[in-house]
């Protein structure tokens, strides 16, 4: 489900290779041109002759390729111009190369090698020091610049990038592992509902095909329409985690306009519901709609799967600006455990904005559903 296609890499260079090439071109260029004039320190009156020259278009065509080679472009450069300087020339425009390359060296090494890489650049650059003896040690501090800025700018940049990455790739995680689990909650809430009708039923002919045929020929025919009715569920659901499908369903969405077929399969299985409703009956916004349609669901399914007591109350309340949806049984066999039907209802009532909680009464030995969701997502902040 990740997508990196439309993602500038942040090793992928701003411009594009032959407009980075035009601009350092251009630079040694330019570098050429400002040598004779443009230089500077205790050996500023050294003659340019054609050896500066050379050693500022290898540098200026090392630097051409530091996308693709940083580390030898880098060593290429550095090299080239502590030939340069070794050979008395004066500081010039070639330093612009050191420090573009030791950036782009750090810009993409890890911050161990490159760290090695960019001190041994340090001991290259400073080699002049031993055959010029009008700076001294103090020649260190200009040295130490050159390598330290760019490689701390770079490798400042080389992280900064590789969180904003990882997180990218977080937040990508964290979408599909909330489509996983929705989809998961989709499938548990339709299969297992369908499951469990289908088993009640086969168990319902099962007992009385001898004696009662006609019965076991109903529930057969009930198990027949409850599958029927769940796979058009699970086409629903398949649906719309698949936008490339061609294939439309026709099922209806769930939601409460439904809850007369849902009460009438969970009686077919063998509950008998209780349905009260209070309230002027008012519409609910699509995921508050089928939010509600699936705690009843998952809700009844549980009585229908746990309850030695094959009765529950279904209250539905509308208010101006909510639905209260509860079901009530009495006491579930597995009660005290929350598994994924529970923990799924909670999630996609809160998902909503609305309010939910299921537990026993011991005083009154039953098992509550309660759910309270909002019409608009706002009424509940």
């Amino acid at each position: 489900m990740k997508s990196r296609g439309s993602r500038r890499r942040p090793d992928r260079p701003m411009f594009g290779p032959v407009l980075d090439a035009v601009l350092v071109a251009a630079w040694t260029v330019l570098a050429l041109l400002t040598l004779p004039v443009l230089h500077f320190g205790p050996r500023a009156d050294t003659t340019i002759d054609a050896g500066a020259v050379a050693l500022v278009i290898v540098a200026g065509a090392a630097t051409a390729v530091r996308r693709r080679w940083p580390l030898v472009a880098m060593l290429v450069v550095v090299s080239a111009t502590s030939l340069y300087l070794v050979l008395g020339y004066p500081y010039g425009p070639i330093f612009v190369f050191v420090l573009v390359t030791v950036y782009a060296m750090a810009r993409r090494l890890p911050l161990g090698p490159a760290g090695g890489w960019a001190a041994a650049a340090l001991v290259l650059l400073s080699l002049h020091l031993l055959t010029d003896g009008s700076t001294g040690i103090t020649g260190l501090v200009p040295a130490t610049a050159w390598i330290a800025i760019p490689f701390s700018i770079g490798a400042a940049r080389r992280a900064v990038d590789g969180a904003a990455v990882r997180e990218r790739e977080a937040a990508d995680q964290r979408l599909v592992d909330a489509e996983r689990l929705r989809l998961s909650q989709e499938v548990h809430d339709v299969v297992g509902h369908g499951l469990a009708a289908i088993q009640m039923q086969a168990d319902i002919a099962l007992h009385v095909q001898e004696n009662r045929p006609e019965q076991a020929r109903e529930a057969l025919a009930n198990i027949s329409r409850a599958s029927g009715e769940a796979l058009d569920e699970l086409r629903v659901v398949l649906a719309a985690v698949h936008p490339d499908s061609d294939q439309t369903s026709h099922a209806p969405t769930p939601g409460l306009a439904r809850l007369d077929d849902l009460l009438d399969r969970v009686q077919q299985a063998g509950v008998d519901v209780s349905l009260e409703t209070a309230g002027n009956e008012r519409g609910l916004r699509s995921a508050a709609d089928v939010a509600a349609y699936r705690v009843l669901q998952e809700a009844l399914t549980n009585v229908v799967r746990h309850s030695p007591h094959p009765r529950a109350i279904v209250r539905i309340e509308h208010s101006r600006d909510a639905v209260t949806v509860s079901v009530t049984n009495q006491a579930l066999s597995a009660a005290d455990a929350e598994g994924i039907g529970i923990s799924g209802m909670r999630r996609r009532v809160t998902q909503v904005g609305g309010r939910f909680r299921a537990g026993p009464d011991p005083e009154a030995g039953t098992f509550t559903v309660f759910a309270r969701i909002p019409r608009t997502p706002e009424e509940e902040a």
